[in-house]
């Protein structure tokens, strides 16, 4: 399957650290606050935004978290206080939250569905403290999906983890934000993890979910956006499309602005 080229990493790391130094600027805040979960996206995110001079608190938000998770994002989170003194932390450990909150709401028999809306829920309780925060200490919450996840095949929490303020690697392809990663010196455990939103609390990872790997979607996107059809395609390539054009349909709702019914006054 065809890869893009690669980025220039230095020159778009500065690009993206500017164009936040300005948006933080304009908007009259201190700095930005990044949920950190152990994964390669919001390494990747919380640096750049280390690297402005803002302050930037890096926000762990565990709910029934895998152990390797949790110690990958107090890795990271470490090593960007050594590196950056305008970094700090925030440990919310939102369990005990996550559990009343089921005690509080009705079950159903669906248990594909149950799992599903439980999972979205953790997401949205960690864009609640995220924004807490932020309004605390005058900060944007700072986005951490890459293009693939919210441009391609919508891989994102409605209101969750899509609910940011601003998003830095949106413009990026995974394998961009790997790229970037070696440039940044992500902790290493990051670069070497499987992709996980880490919602379910079991040890799927995105594959898993989506049944086809970030460089394979990459390509499906890039075949879509160049007007393919799935008539041009045979084999792996062809399942690989379809399940693309399948999500991307599915999900243009979380893509797309929310529809407004305008009226006729008259």
């Amino acid at each position: 399957m065809q890869k893009l080229e690669p980025i220039d990493a230095s020159s778009v790391n500065d690009q993206i650290v500017r164009w936040l130094k300005e948006y933080a600027q304009n908007a009259g805040v201190n700095g930005f606050v990044v949920g950190v979960s152990g994964g390669i996206d919001s390494a990747v995110t919380s640096t750049l935004c280390a690297q402005t001079g803002f302050k930037v608190v890096c926000v762990e938000m565990p709910i029934h978290q895998a152990a390797s998770q949790v110690s990958r994002a107090q890795e990271h989170i470490a090593q960007l206080k050594n590196r950056f003194s305008n970094v700090d932390e925030a440990r919310i450990d939102l369990t005990p939250v996550f559990e009343t909150f089921k005690q509080q709401v009705p079950s159903h028999a669906d248990t594909a569905k149950l799992n599903l809306s439980l999972a979205n829920t953790r997401a949205r309780l960690r864009m609640t403290s995220l924004y807490y925060l932020a309004g605390i200490h005058g900060l944007l919450v700072a986005g951490t999906g890459n293009k693939v996840e919210d441009f391609g095949v919508g891989f994102f929490t409605k209101y969750g983890d899509g609910g940011v303020d601003l998003s830095p690697i949106a413009d990026l392809m995974k394998s961009d934000v790997y790229a970037l990663a070696r440039y940044l010196q992500v902790p290493e455990s990051i670069q070497q993890a499987q992709p996980t939103d880490g919602l379910f609390g079991d040890d799927r990872t995105d594959e898993d979910q989506l049944g086809a790997s970030y460089d394979e979607l990459e390509w499906a996107m890039l075949q879509n956006e160049a007007g393919k059809v799935a008539g041009d395609f045979s084999g792996r390539e062809l399942v690989v499309f379809k399940i693309y054009q399948r999500l991307n349909k599915a999900n243009q709702h979380k893509m797309n602005a929310i529809p407004v019914c305008y009226v006729n006054r008259r």
